[in-house]
C-alpha cells in the first residue's frame, strides 16, 4: 500500500484534536456560570420552571445557573440568541410548546429552525389542558350536550393567543366534533380567563394549574380534561377520551436545550443536572401545585417526541386555515 492510500485510511487530524477536546468540555461542564434564556416574559411558565431548576443545578454544579428573559416575537428572540451562542452548554433555552414546535407548524417563515438549528436536552414539565365553559350561559355539563349546544348556539372562546397551546386544542376540538366557535384572542392567559368569567366569551382550553382555582370557586365549569388519566385535581373531570375523542390527548409541555452543536455527552450531562433538578423534593411539590407533571426525557426521546409535535400541529393548523396575528 502506497504512502497516500495509507494515509486516506486514517483518521483526519482534526478529527482526532476534537473528540479529546469535546469528551473535556463534557467532563468540566460548567466551566463557569450558566444562563437559562427564556424567551418569554417574568411569570410565565417557562420562566417559573426555568428559576425553580437553576436554584438545584447551581447548588450542585458549584456555578452560578441564571435564568434571563429576553420576551418578543413569540419566542423567536430568545430562540435566536441561543443559536447565536457557543454549544458549550453555558447557554441554554427554556421555552414552551410554541417555541420547540408549534412555531415551525404556524410560520413559514420563522427566522429559526427549532430542530437543526438548536438541540432539545429534555422535556421538562407537561399538564393538560382542561375545557371550561361560562356556567350562566353554556347549559351542557358532558361533552355530548356541550356539542349539540354549540351546534345550536352561536359561540366564541378565548385563548392566551394566536398559536397557542390552548388555541390549537381547541381548534384540533373543533375539527373533530364538527363544531363552528369564533376565536377571540388575548395577551396571556389570565386575560383569556378573566373574560370568560366575565360572559364576554363562553368558553375556552386553558392550562390545568391555572384555571383549576377558578373551577374550584365555581367561577368556570368543566367539561373534559385533554390527559391521557383522569388527574388528581379535577378527579370527577372526564378525559376527551372518556367522550370519544380518542385524539384529543394534549399537553403543553416546557422543554430545556441549547444550540445545535453540542456534543452528546455534554448534553448527557446536562441532561442529568436538569432531570436531578427537576425531582428535588421542593422542586417536584411546587410543580404539582402548578398542575405539572415531571417528564424528564432524555435527548433522544424529546428529538422524536419534537418531530412527532411539529407534524401534528402542522396538520391541524393546514385543516383550519390558522395564520399567525
Amino acid at each position: 500500500m502506497n504512502r497516500r492510500a495509507l494515509l486516506r485510511l486514517l483518521p483526519a487530524p482534526a478529527l482526532l484534536s476534537t473528540l479529546p477536546a469535546r469528551a473535556q468540555q463534557a467532563e468540566e461542564w460548567p466551566s463557569r456560570n450558566v444562563t437559562i434564556i427564556v424567551p418569554f416574559a417574568p411569570g410565565s411558565s417557562s420562566d417559573i420552571v426555568a428559576r425553580a431548576i437553576a436554584g438545584p443545578m447551581s447548588q450542585a454544579t458549584g456555578k452560578t445557573v441564571v435564568a434571563e428573559n429576553r420576551p418578543g416575537a413569540t419566542g423567536e428572540l430568545g430562540a435566536r440568541m441561543v443559536i447565536r451562542s457557543a454549544p458549550d452548554g453555558h447557554t441554554l433555552m427554556h421555552a414552551p410548546i410554541s417555541t420547540w414546535a408549534i412555531n415551525v407548524a404556524l410560520r413559514p417563515n420563522l427566522g429559526y429552525d427549532p430542530v437543526k438549528q438548536l438541540h432539545g436536552i429534555t422535556q421538562t414539565v407537561r399538564t393538560p389542558n382542561v375545557l371550561v365553559v361560562n356556567p350562566a350561559q353554556v347549559p351542557a355539563n358532558d361533552l355530548t350536550s356541550l356539542i349539540a349546544w354549540l351546534k345550536a348556539n352561536r359561540a366564541s372562546y378565548s385563548t392566551s393567543g394566536v398559536g397557542s397551546s390552548d388555541h390549537l386544542t381547541m381548534e384540533m376540538f373543533k375539527q373533530l366534533t364538527g363544531t363552528d366557535i369564533t376565536h377571540v384572542p388575548y395577551a396571556g392567559g389570565a386575560p383569556a380567563t378573566t373574560d370568560l368569567i366575565a360572559g364576554n366569551v363562553q368558553l375556552s382550553f386553558q392550562n390545568l394549574g391555572s384555571i383549576a382555582p377558578h373551577i374550584a370557586d365555581n367561577r368556570v365549569k368543566p367539561i373534559l380534561i385533554t390527559a391521557e388519566a383522569r388527574h388528581a385535581l379535577l378527579p370527577n373531570v372526564p378525559t376527551a377520551v372518556e367522550g370519544g375523542l380518542k385524539d384529543l390527548v394534549v399537553y403543553s409541555w416546557q422543554a430545556l436545550g441549547g444550540p445545535a452543536g453540542m456534543s452528546p455527552a455534554l448534553m448527557q450531562r446536562i441532561h442529568a443536572q436538569a432531570v436531578t433538578a427537576l425531582r428535588t423534593p421542593d422542586v417536584a411539590r411546587r410543580m404539582n401545585e402548578l398542575g405539572f407533571e415531571v417528564v424528564g426525557s432524555t435527548p433522544e426521546q424529546f428529538a422524536e417526541f419534537q418531530r412527532g409535535e411539529i407534524d401534528r400541529w402542522r396538520r391541524v393548523v393546514e385543516i383550519g386555515k390558522i395564520t399567525p396575528a
